[in-house]
């Protein structure tokens, strides 16, 4: 089923399920994908049963929600639009990281594909949007990004910031006006389970992150870690 064939809804929850498979190993339930779309579980109901209908999703009956391989291609095209879409806002029309992803969510349905291939071919066919979120080449292939959450990350652990969790804006100007954007080199100094931070050392500062934001920031990590420094 190509892009054009798909309704706006079904292109937003195909994209929806795919990202948020992207960002863990969790089963998406039903219940789990009505939080990350905003509607009750009855709507979200229909729309998978009308989805696993059209042969784009699997089901098993209070179970976990899957992409075939058609809704898989389908969903990877919607999420090389919007991804896309914010790198030249972004590039070519000044927009800062925080403000690009609810355009690019109106965008995304009004632009052809041929605009697409445009977009690509003017930013230089990047592999990452502002985000740091990898961005599937017209084959639907994409680049492996091995990062893992700063959250998880252990004392002694350094690495790049490589991905930010573009889901509340308020949050990506918190991390900015502390310097963290991406390529960003950090050091874990001390994790606090307990109370709930981790302190973190980049561009010469000392900061102490909490849960929220140690959970949206991914790291690529250095080959070589170093012990952490005293306190």
């Amino acid at each position: 089923m190509v892009h054009s064939e798909l309704s706006t809804a079904s292109q937003d929850y195909l994209k929806v399920i795919w990202t948020a498979q992207e960002w863990t190993d969790e089963p998406l339930t039903v219940s789990a994908l009505s939080m990350h779309m905003g509607f009750s579980p009855s709507s979200v109901s229909e729309a998978v049963k009308k989805l696993t209908g059209q042969g784009l999703l699997t089901h098993a009956r209070y179970g976990s929600i899957a992409l075939t391989e058609a809704g898989e291609l389908a969903a990877v095209g919607m999420v090389r639009r919007h991804r896309l879409i914010e790198t030249f806002l972004v590039e070519y029309l000044g927009y800062r990281w925080d403000e690009v992803h609810d355009e690019a969510e109106h965008l995304e349905h009004a632009v052809s594909d041929k605009m697409v291939d445009a977009l690509a071919a003017r930013l230089g066919h990047p592999v990452r949007d502002p985000h740091g979120d990898p961005i599937p080449a017209r084959d639907g292939s994409y680049p492996a990004l091995d990062a893992k959450r700063l959250s998880r990350c252990e004392p002694g652990t350094r690495g790049q910031v490589a991905r930010v969790s573009d889901n509340e804006p308020d949050l990506l100007r918190y991390i900015a006006g502390l310097g963290l954007h991406l390529d960003t080199m950090v050091s874990v100094v001390q994790r606090q389970p307990y109370a709930g931070t981790i302190t973190i050392e980049a561009g010469g500062r000392t900061l102490d992150l909490g849960l929220p934001a140690a959970e949206a920031i991914w790291i690529l990590t250095a080959a070589d870690t170093a012990a952490p420094p005293a306190l």
